[in-house]
């Protein structure tokens, strides 16, 4: 009869042992530092990056610096995200080489990265949820090679230097340019940080010291309304094609200010690095890149449904 109670009290000890351990299973965060909120795309990621959560019921937490320039406040933001101990964790990163070594403590800790949007430079990331921006700045410098006649002066209004977009849009339009319009030159490269009243500035003075200016190629969603807002400004004519969305990006297309831009797709962006968390912490094989895709649109095809679902405001 001992012996009988005794198998009762240990299989019960297991059931609860098993209960415990399926609702710790249940309970997966994923903490996602994206690298600003001062645009609307990190919005629409975070849209993306909670409807996984929802469908693959985790918890997710969204944050970033106020500006795509606060570098150091983001390595904070890094760091106080791992000190909460997550069962994984989405990196978008400003600087690609600045948060190695706190990527590396998470790589000690057996903490899964997912990096989105940006690169890092280590093979620390599990996988990389992004745009391929050197390919979709490669269609931006052919609609704008097409738009001024195959030949002209051109320049970039980069959003920075030091992520991966930022250098991979430049080199992806400079290196398409070189390649394919041997009579186009790309005559100035200025960075405006990603703020639009920057690269508003950098836009008037680009215009300004160039009178045959024929185009502009802004890499992001403030470079872009920077540019068109700087066009405005100093009522000069030239050709701009843009990168991202946003209503205000999308107003200066409809009014011809911008010939068109290159979209992300940011909720897809978003759900697939919660989705790709998920899978590394089930120990799934996982891609070094995930092609989230991108489309070019203009004023004519802005409302065609394969595009709309994937501009945002």
């Amino acid at each position: 009869m001992l012996q009988k109670r005794n198998f009762i009290t240990l299989l019960a000890g297991l059931s609860l042992v098993g209960a415990c351990g399926l609702a710790s299973a249940q309970d997966i965060y994923i903490p996602l530092i994206s690298k600003g909120f001062q645009h609307q795309f990190w919005q629409a990621v975070k849209q993306g990056a909670e409807q996984a959560a929802k469908d693959l019921k985790v918890r997710v937490s969204f944050e970033g610096p106020e500006t795509e320039q606060q570098v150091d406040k983001q390595i904070d933001m890094l760091s106080a995200a791992l000190a909460k101990k997550p069962q994984a964790i989405g990196f978008a990163a400003l600087d690609s080489k600045a948060a190695i070594p706190l990527l590396k403590k998470a790589q000690d800790a057996k903490i899964p990265v997912v990096a989105f949007d940006s690169g890092v430079d280590s093979d620390i990331v599990v996988t990389t949820a992004q745009t391929d921006s050197k390919a979709a700045a490669a269609l931006a410098a052919d609609k704008l090679a097409e738009k001024i006649g195959g030949e002209g002066e051109v320049a970039v209004i980069g959003h920075d230097q030091t992520s991966t977009t930022g250098t991979g849009r430049r080199d992806g339009f400079v290196n398409q340019i070189k390649a394919k319009y041997p009579k186009i030159k790309v005559v100035d490269i200025q960075y405006g940080g990603g703020d639009h009243l920057k690269s508003a500035e950098i836009a008037k003075t680009m215009l300004a010291a160039r009178p045959n200016l024929k185009g502009i190629f802004a890499t992001n969603e403030g470079s872009a309304i920077g540019a068109g807002k700087g066009a405005k400004e100093a009522k000069k004519k030239v050709v701009i094609i843009g990168f991202d969305s946003g209503k205000a990006q999308k107003e200066l297309i409809s009014d011809g200010t911008i010939a068109g831009a290159i979209t992300q797709n940011p909720v897809g962006i978003g759900y697939k690095t919660v989705e790709a968390a998920v899978k590394a912490l089930k120990g799934e094989k996982l891609p070094k890149i995930i092609d989230t895709g991108f489309y070019f649109y203009d004023a004519s095809n802005m409302k065609d449904p394969k595009i709309a679902s994937v501009l945002y405001d």
